[in-house]
C-alpha cells in the first residue's frame, strides 16, 4: 500500500507538470495562430501496386532459400525493365475511402479527392470507392452522393466496394456506382426515412411548468420536444417524411433502374447474398479481391485528402495520448500488485 501511495503521489506531480507544459504550449500556439488563416490540407497519393509488390516480396523472402530468393529477384528485375514501358500505358484506378458517420463528415475530404482526380481521369480510367456507412442526415448524405455524381457526369467509370455496410444514406451513395461489389455478409438497403424525438410536455404539466411555442408560419414547427403536439402537426411531419422517402426512391431508381423499387424501398436491410438476388449489388467480392485483380492490369493510386492540424490541435492530441498512456501504465502496475 505504501508503494501505491508513493506511486500515486508521483503520478499526480507528473500530471501537474504535463498540464502546466501543455497550457504554456497552448498559449504559445494561440498567439502564433492569431492573424493567420486556417491551415488547409494536402492530397496524399499512395501507389498501391508497390504495396502489393512489397507484400509478395516479403512473403517470397520468408519462404525461399537465400540463393533462390536472389535468383528470383534478378529474374524479376529483368522482367520489370521489359514491363516498365508497358506499365506507362496501363489504365489508372483511383481508390478512395469513405467511412461515414451520421453527419457524413468524410464528405469534406471526398470532395477534394474527387476534384483532384477529375483533373486527370479519363473514361479509360476507373474510380473505386471503398464505402462504409450506416447512413445519417438526409442533407449531409445528399451532398456526399452529389460528389460521386460528378464522377459519373464526367464519364469516368465508378465502382463502389462494400465490405461491411452501406445502408440508408450509405446506399444512396453506393447506388451511383456503375458497378456495386459487395462482400457476402455486408449489410445493404434500408431505403427509407426515419425521424424520432421524445416529448416531455406531460411531465412539464405534471410539475406545473408551461412551455410556449411561438411561430410565424403555419408549419414552422410541427412536432416539438417540450410543447404539446397536435394531430395536425403529426400529419404534416409524416407528410414531410413521405416526400423525402419518395425523393430517395426516385434517386435510387435513376441510377439503378433494374430495381423493383417498391419491393426494396421498405426500410429493410439484406446481407450481400440476398442483396444480389434483389439486384441491389452486381457482384459478391471483397474490396481486397477486386483491387488485387485490377492491380494485374492497371496502375492503382490511393488518394486521401488530409486536413493539416493546427499546433493547438496537435498539442491536444498529444496530451490525450499522454494521459491515455499514463492511465494504461497505472492500471498495468496496479494489476500486477493485486
Amino acid at each position: 500500500m505504501e508503494f501505491l501511495a508513493e506511486y500515486a503521489s508521483f503520478l499526480a506531480k507528473t500530471a501537474t507538470l504535463v498540464i502546466a507544459v501543455l497550457v504554456v504550449l497552448s498559449a504559445i500556439a494561440g498567439l502564433r495562430g492569431k492573424g493567420r488563416r486556417k491551415a488547409g490540407g494536402q492530397l496524399q497519393v499512395t501507389r498501391l501496386n508497390e504495396f502489393y509488390k512489397d507484400l509478395r516480396e516479403r512473403l517470397e523472402s520468408g519462404l525461399l532459400e537465400k540463393n533462390q530468393f536472389k535468383a528470383l529477384r534478378k529474374q524479376q528485375a529483368k522482367e520489370q525493365k521489359k514491363q516498365k514501358k508497358a506499365a506507362e500505358d496501363k489504365p489508372r484506378v483511383f481508390v478512395l475511402d469513405f467511412d461515414g458517420d451520421i453527419k457524413a463528415s468524410a464528405t469534406d475530404s471526398l470532395r477534394h479527392e474527387i476534384t483532384a482526380l477529375l483533373t486527370l481521369a479519363t473514361p479509360r480510367d476507373e474510380v473505386v470507392l471503398r464505402l462504409e456507412s450506416g447512413g445519417g442526415m438526409v442533407h449531409s448524405y445528399g451532398l456526399a452522393a452529389s460528389q460521386l455524381a460528378r464522377i459519373r457526369q464526367a464519364g469516368v467509370p465508378l465502382t463502389v466496394c462494400i465490405d461491411k455496410v452501406a445502408a440508408s444514406g450509405g446506399y444512396m451513395m453506393a447506388c451511383i456506382g456503375e458497378r456495386i461489389v459487395s462482400a457476402p455478409f455486408a449489410i445493404l438497403g434500408s431505403i427509407g426515412v426515419v425521424a424520432q424525438l421524445p416529448n416531455v410536455n406531460r411531465l412539464l404539466k405534471k410539475h406545473d411548468i408551461d412551455f410556449e411555442v411561438l411561430t410565424a408560419g403555419e408549419y414552422k414547427r410541427t412536432l416539438t420536444v417540450f410543447g404539446e403536439n397536435t394531430e395536425k402537426g403529426r400529419e404534416k411531419f409524416q407528410e414531410d417524411l413521405d416526400v423525402t422517402h419518395q425523393l430517395f426512391k426516385d434517386f435510387v431508381s435513376r441510377y439503378r433502374p433494374q430495381l423493383h423499387i417498391d419491393d426494396v424501398a421498405t426500410g429493410e436491410v439484406w446481407l450481400g447474398v440476398a442483396a444480389l438476388n434483389k439486384q441491389l449489388v452486381d457482384e459478391l467480392k471483397t474490396s481486397d479481391e477486386y483491387l488485387g485483380e485490377r492491380a494485374r492490369d492497371s496502375n492503382l493510386y490511393h488518394l486521401h485528402y488530409a486536413e493539416r492540424k493546427s499546433l493547438q490541435e496537435r498539442v491536444g492530441l498529444a496530451a490525450s495520448g499522454s494521459v491515455e498512456n499514463a492511465l494504461l501504465g497505472l492500471w498495468s502496475r496496479l494489476s500486477r500488485w493485486r
